[in-house]
Formats: structure tokens, C-alpha cells, sequence
């Protein structure tokens, strides 16, 4: 409340100090160079990839090879940039992308490598890293539901050659409404990235490219700088709620997904998996406990990609038909979760 008087009492609403301060914060906190704060998250990947079209790094019709399993946001970035989404299925144990299948994708026109930490579980491997150092190409994070997430002391965000986050109200770290941010160690695409976001401009009524209206809010700026301070708390909580499930989900029809060693995982979301998913989230919500579907229909399913309709990628038919994601936030309760352990070890067919 007194971040939000802060800038109400300032009268500066966008591109003031607020947001210049998050900037700084958060990518000293992510563990790279810059950090450019843009209006959500499907702007971050868009401007990532424009950015990198306006360096020369890519062009109209490269591929990028993305995760079949992701949200909509990731592969809509792709294909606004007039670049070519590559699907490639996920491990049904992690449910991260399968990066022994990455190298099989591959072909003259790969560029790029997007790697999805959805759920908030990493999706990062030395082989991911291998394959794209060796075949020259950019590797993309898409660090929307991984903030704070880790993979041997470095942050995701930090892992590739950029990354982009969301800050929507129920992510981990979440501002008022909608913002988001790009995050690297690449100064040019940094610079680029600014301009772009900024109509094009780099200096005021100055047009040096054909940019978008993509601009952090100081008000979101303000609150995030608040959350971040307690992100790394707040995600500890998180993994004890996750834990608790863990200890003791025992009911045979459920499906939990492989725990990640090191305890990277930050649990933005905490999927089960059920062959008689609507019936569970039906016996569930009979107990007064709220579930989601994350996601039900896959990308390759949808009707905006009439064209992949008749595709089959069945490890991530079988996520999208089964995924159930149980109550999980840093303000869940150890009373909480033991009503929702009950339920589910009560669920019966």
C-alpha cells in the first residue's frame, strides 16, 4: 500500500523511476545484464524474436523449435513474428521438453531453441545447451510460471540467450494486471528490445524502427519491486505445500509428476494426472476445494491452428487429457492441504 500511495502521490504513471528501479532489481536478481520491462508476457516473446529479426539474427520463415506442451502465448509469439514453430514432445515423467528429441527436429532453417519451465519446473538440460552451442543456435527461455526457479545456482532467465517473463496477477510473482519483462546479457537485443517496445523510438518523437506500444505500468513496477523482496520466501512455502503432497498423495489413479532433485522447481502449478480427471475435479470441488485444468485443449488442437489439427503428439494429448492442478500458493495453509490430501486419497471410481 505504500508503494502504490508512493506513485499515486507522484502523479508519474509510465517510464518513470519505478520502473527503471524494478529493471535493475529484477535482473540483478535473475543474474544477467538487463532487464527491460514491457506491458505482459506474449509482448516479451514477441519483442525477443523481433528484436533478434531487426538485429539479423533471424528471418521471416526460421524455425523455432518449441515444446508441443506449452501454453498458447509461447507458439502465438512464433508465428506473429512470421517465424515457424517446430513442436516437440515433452517427457511424460517431468513433462518438460524431451531434449534427446530436439536434435532429431532439426533442419537448415533452425534458428532457435524455446524452452518452456512451465508448471514453474525447469526445462533445461547441459544437452539442451550442447545442441544449440554446437548447431549455432539461440536458446529462448520462456520463464512465465519459473520465477526464482533455479538450475545449479542460476536463476532461469539467466540460462539462455534471453528469456522472457510474465507477471500476471497469479504467477509467482505477480503485479497488479498485466506486465512482463525481457531479460539478458546481450546489450544490443537489450537496446533493440527498449526501442521497439517504445513505438519504434529511442529519443522522444524520434522513430528509428517500427516498434509496438509495449510499456510497464510505474504502479506494476512499484508492486513488483515490493513481491520481490518476498519471492524467494514465498516460493519456499510453495515447495512445503508441494512437499506435503508429495508425502502423502497416495491414491493409486493419480499420477504425480517426477519430483526434480535439488528442488529447482518453484510450483507455480501443481499438476496430477488422472485418467478420470473431470471426475476427480467434480469429487474435489463437492469438497468445497477449487481446481484447474492447465491446459485442456494442446497448441496442435486448436482451432487458430486449424493446420496441425490432424497432428498426434500423443505424450502431450495424454498431459492435456489427464493435467488437474491442485490448490498451490504461498498463502495455502497446512489445514488446507490436509483437506485437499483427504479428498484425493478419498476419490474413488
Amino acid at each position: 500500500m505504500a508503494a502504490v500511495d508512493r506513485v499515486m502521490s507522484s502523479g508519474w504513471f509510465l517510464q518513470g523511476e519505478e520502473t527503471r528501479s524494478f529493471e535493475a532489481e529484477y535482473a540483478r536478481y535473475v543474474g544477467t545484464s538487463h532487464c527491460v520491462a514491457v506491458a505482459n508476457g506474449l509482448d516479451a516473446l514477441r519483442l525477443i524474436l523481433l528484436g533478434y529479426k531487426e538485429i539479423g539474427v533471424l528471418h521471416d520463415g526460421d524455425e523455432v523449435i518449441v515444446p508441443a506442451n506449452t501454453y498458447i502465448a509461447t507458439i502465438l509469439a512464433i508465428t506473429e513474428s512470421n517465424l515457424k514453430p517446430v513442436l516437440v514432445e515433452p517427457i511424460w515423467e517431468s513433462l518438460v521438453i524431451d531434449s534427446s528429441k530436439i536434435e532429431a527436429a532439426l533442419t537448415p532453417r533452425t534458428r532457435a531453441v524455446m524452452t518452456v519451465h512451465l508448471y514453474g519446473r525447469l526445462a533445461y538440460s547441459e544437452q539442451m545447451a550442447e545442441i544449440c552451442s554446437r548447431n549455432n543456435l539461440l536458446l529462448l527461455e520462456d520463464c512465465a510460471q519459473s520465477h526464482g526457479c533455479q538450475w545449479q545456482g542460476r536463476k532461469t532467465g539467466s540460462l539462455g540467450n534471453a528469456a522472457a517473463h510474465s507477471f500476471y496477477p497469479g504467477k509467482n510473482l505477480g503485479a497488479f494486471g498485466d506486465a512482463g519483462a525481457v531479460t539478458t546479457d546481450d546489450e544490443q537485443l537489450a537496446d533493440v528490445v527498449r526501442t521497439l517496445a517504445n513505438y519504434g523510438s529511442n529519443k522522444k518523437y524520434v522513430f528509428i524502427l517500427e516498434g509496438i506500444n509495449s510499456r510497464m505500468s510505474e504502479m506494476d513496477a512499484a508492486v513488483l519491486r515490493v513481491k520481490l523482496r518476498y519471492l524467494d520466501e514465498d516460493n519456499a512455502r510453495r515447495r512445503q505445500v508441494a512437499g506435503y503432497y508429495y508425502a502423502n498423495i497416495s491414491n493409486p489413479q493419480l499420477t504425480l509428476p517426477a519430483r526434480i532433485s535439488k528442488e529447482e522447481n518453484v510450483y507455480h502449478q501443481f499438476p496430477v494426472f488422472c485418467e478420470r480427471r473431470d471426475e476427480l475435479q467434480a469429487h474435489l470441488a463437492s469438497h468445497g476445494i477449487q481446481t484447474m485444468i492447465h491446459y485442456p485443449i494442446p497448441p496442435h488442437k486448436q482451432e487458430c491452428y486449424s493446420q496441425w489439427n490432424s497432428l498426434t503428439y500423443p505424450v502431450t494429448e495424454r498431459i492435456h487429457a489427464q493435467e488437474l492442478s491442485l490448490p498451490m500458493s504461498q498463502v495455502v495453509t497446512e489445514v488446507e492441504t490436509e483437506e485437499v490430501v483427504k479428498a484425493v486419497n478419498g476419490f474413488r471410481i
